[in-house]
């Protein structure tokens, strides 16, 4: 009896939810989002900043789920968003609208640190846009929100975090 039961507390222990470090953790900070460059729709041609910062809180979330190994973390701090485009009052519809152009590239100021257990791995403090996004990312975004953005922080998570290339000097 005493083993079997030794036996289930076992099998109980191992089917348990591993800690959050267990598969890398990101924590992101959004720092006077209020103030931040383009984070809101000023003229109601696009999400709230609440829906925005959600947005952006979940895509470094996702990014980092598939790319920090066991007892990795990140920290990210968001000093600033510039969305992609610029809204367009009036413009015929009635709350505005979101226009994209190759002189307006999405543009975040970004401070973060990549850690090992205790040990810092990477930390810098960039601004990360594209001039060249709307050629880079010409796949049709299908109406997506946040099209540029996200194929923007893919691409900069990939080089920075999974291939820890540091930002050019």
């Amino acid at each position: 009896m005493r083993r079997a039961l030794g036996a289930l507390a076992l099998l109980a222990a191992l089917a348990a939810p591993l800690p959050a470090l267990a598969q890398g953790q990101v924590n992101v900070r959004f720092v006077a989002p209020e103030r931040h460059t383009d984070a809101e729709s000023r003229f109601g041609s696009g999400p709230s900043l609440r829906v925005t910062l959600a947005e952006m809180r979940r895509l470094f979330e996702t990014l980092g789920g598939r790319v920090l190994a066991p007892g990795q973390s990140l920290d990210i701090d968001v000093l600033d968003i510039d969305l992609a485009g610029f809204d367009q009052p009036g413009a015929g519809v009635p709350f505005g609208l979101r226009v994209v152009n190759d002189v307006t590239p999405p543009r975040f100021r970004l401070r973060y640190v990549l850690r090992e257990g205790r040990r810092t791995v990477l930390s810098a403090e960039e601004a990360v846009s594209d001039l060249n996004f709307l050629m880079r990312y010409a796949r049709s975004s299908s109406g997506q929100t946040f099209y540029y953005e996200r194929e923007l922080l893919r691409d900069w998570f990939q080089a920075r975090i999974a291939e820890r290339r540091p930002p050019r000097a």
